[in-house]
């Protein structure tokens, strides 16, 4: 089979590719890769294959949602991803867990329905990373002088539809963010044989409003471009 959204050629897409949802995000990632090429702007689906540390990396965006998602993840994999890192972003929904802060998903829960239900029926697919690929992150992380957190995520089909106990549930199921995207990245993965893992950047809080960090960009990207970086490194070292 071949793609019909991710307009790319065979060879262009690297084993080895970081997925975002924002386009704009991704397009500033890909500075960091020596010759960068824009592969596909389809859609929306911003990709761009460059030269990391004489490794081939792959940026792409992956939109919003699982639906969208999982367009971009199934057509990456039909040009030859294997190994994907989400680097997005997630709101917070611990007091420990600040703007500005990276995390380490440890698992992705999410509401069967959907995504989930067209993919896997009734079947319970497991929801959570390659666990020698998130190791290998946290130890880059580590090794590249930068905090992290760790913690299982919820992931949500919705934007908006957050009722006046949403912070309350799901922080005491224990789960620590909500983003919308590692659930289908987790579960098509292990149903297609790659490998993935995700750090979350998290970009708001639903427990502390004044959100400081988001007022300075400058330090908020310097934030995102050192994640980045130590991606890249736990990618291009890891088989």
């Amino acid at each position: 089979m071949k793609p019909i959204f991710i307009q790319a050629k065979d060879g262009e897409v690297s084993e080895k590719v970081v997925v975002g949802g924002d386009p704009g995000k991704i397009k500033a990632l890909s500075k960091l890769l020596e010759k960068p090429r824009l592969i596909n702007e389809n859609r929306g689906y911003l990709v761009y294959t460059g030269n990391y540390k004489e490794h081939m990396i792959t940026l792409a965006a992956h939109g919003i949602g699982g639906p969208s998602m999982a367009i971009a993840m199934e057509e990456l994999g039909m040009l030859g991803a294997r190994t994907i890192v989400r680097y997005g972003s997630a709101g917070s929904l611990s007091a420990n867990l600040k703007v500005g802060d990276l995390l380490v998903v440890e698992a992705a829960d999410h509401d069967n329905g959907g995504f989930y239900s067209q993919y896997f029926g009734s079947k319970n697919i497991d929801s959570s990373p390659d666990p020698k690929l998130r190791m290998a992150l946290e130890e880059q992380l580590k090794a590249s002088g930068l905090s992290y957190h760790k913690g299982r995520v919820f992931t949500t089909e919705t934007f908006y539809a957050e009722d006046e106990n949403f912070l309350e549930r799901h922080s005491k199921a224990g789960r620590v963010a909500v983003e919308m995207e590692c659930a289908p990245l987790f579960t098509l993965s292990k149903h297609r044989g790659w490998k993935s893992a995700a750090v979350v950047l998290i970009s708001d809080s639903l427990v502390e409003k004044d959100n400081a960090l988001l007022s300075n960009p400058a330090e908020f990207n310097k934030i995102s471009e050192k994640g980045a970086i130590a991606i890249f490194d736990t990618l291009i070292g890891f088989e």
